[in-house]
């Protein structure tokens, strides 16, 4: 018992009167994973006057389209089968003829295992299972799903919703262990759908946890979970191979992940991880910056007549700030990221000429008074650090002692050249 090919002209020509019937697969929808086959009919009536809809005879002809396994089964057991399209006569005198298409010689040993041993019968069924990408398996966590995100360097939770898709990779193993004997003895078509998948998509959302796991592991951000569709999948199938795959013939074949739905936790420490980085960005900017400074500075000056310990302990204070602000603000001009946004502001500008610093001025119990507003006695500024200014050297005539001052080419009292 089994199948030969037959020729197209056979089938449309002049021979077409030598077999019994054609069937071709009944109408298969986007969920449909195996359907029985149909008999085609001229004016609405079946060429075969006695048999029932998908039971084939002797000399029988099957149409297999593209994307589509047929098998031919006997009492529940599969005796035969093609995964080529085209068109195939029943011959029960041959040997099964195991077209294996796509396949090639990878369900063989499949096909041992659930081999029909018997003798030619009277009621052989046709099946066809579909090998298309079933698409659009809806699927949601009912509790929050644990990430770690090494963007935000913290434990998010949150709960996941979007559609996975799966395609058949061993069509016999997959008969076996899923179709239901039910779907082959009332010649139904089954649905991968609704209450029939309810364990399946449990079984997806238990191993979605070490799906994420591997996820972040690789380094990747929640963020971008919407564009890894499949890198997603391939998460998936390395965790449900066991159970999918070599199980029951069926593998994931893309993950489309909806936006996640954050935990009121995660979402805060999310929202405070964007401003920052909006903070750093509007900072890169010079003027940016001096407004930044500015907008501080006349804070400070507000705030100053309401300091408790007085005014001036709050301007002291604000010029000890500014002068931290800007050694902070200066150090990060040089920055090479600062530099590469601003180099008109950064490193590779030109400084400008700036006038020497004059003495400070001298108190008489020897006590100087620094820019930043601070009397000091030592040689550094206690507050900001800068060295106490040299006093400039006095000048005096060689020929009569008179006192010079800066930049005097000739004495004044005996015009000597200096």
């Amino acid at each position: 018992m089994g199948i030969i090919r037959a020729a197209l002209n056979a089938v449309k020509g002049g021979l077409a009167d030598t077999w019994l019937e054609v069937i071709e697969p009944s109408p298969m929808g986007e969920h449909t994973v195996i359907a029985p086959g149909q008999l085609v009919t001229q004016n609405g009536k079946s060429q075969n006057k006695k048999g029932s809809s998908n039971i084939v005879s002797n000399g029988s002809i099957i149409h297999v389209y593209d994307e589509q396994m047929m098998i031919l089964v006997d009492g529940g057991k599969i005796v035969d089968y093609t995964a080529e399209p085209g068109y195939f006569k029943v011959d029960n005198s041959s040997m099964p003829s195991l077209f294996n298409g796509q396949f090639k010689d990878s369900i063989k040993e499949s096909f041992s295992r659930i081999k029909y041993g018997g003798v030619p019968s009277q009621s052989q069924h046709v099946f066809y299972i579909n090998l298309k990408e079933i698409k659009n398996l809806k699927f949601g966590t009912t509790s929050p799903v644990q990430y770690y995100d090494s963007f935000y360097e913290a434990e998010l939770f949150m709960r996941l919703h979007g559609s996975y898709s799966i395609k058949i990779t061993d069509p016999f193993k997959f008969y076996q262990a899923v179709i239901p004997t039910e779907v082959i003895t009332e010649n139904e078509s089954l649905e991968f759908e609704g209450e029939f998948i309810r364990q399946y998509n449990e079984e997806f959302v238990t191993e979605l946890g070490s799906a994420f796991n591997q996820y972040s592991a690789d380094g990747n951000r929640i963020s971008f979970i919407t564009s890894k569709a499949k890198e997603m999948a391939k998460y998936m199938r390395d965790a449900l191979d066991d159970d999918w795959n070599e199980a029951r013939g069926f593998e994931v074949f893309r993950v489309s992940m909806g936006m996640p739905s954050y935990s009121d936790e995660s979402q805060k420490i999310i929202n405070e991880r964007a401003a920052m980085g909006a903070s750093v960005s509007f900072l890169r900017d010079g003027a940016n910056q001096q407004a930044y400074m500015a907008k501080n500075i006349a804070e400070g000056i507000n705030a100053a007549g309401h300091n408790e310990g007085g005014a001036m302990g709050a301007f002291l204070g604000m010029g000890m700030a500014q002068n931290m602000g800007g050694n902070v603000m200066g150090g990060y001009m040089q920055n090479p990221q600062y530099v590469q946004h601003n180099p008109q502001q950064g490193m590779n500008q030109q400084p400008q000429h700036q006038a020497p610093q004059q003495a400070a001025p001298q108190q008489a119990d020897g006590s100087w008074t620094c820019g930043c507003g601070a009397v000091n006695t030592g040689k550094f500024c206690s507050e900001c650090g800068t060295p106490k200014p040299e006093a400039p050297k006095k000048r005096f005539c060689g020929n009569c002692g008179a006192q010079l001052t800066e930049g005097q080419k000739f004495c004044p009292e005996c015009g000597t050249k200096q």
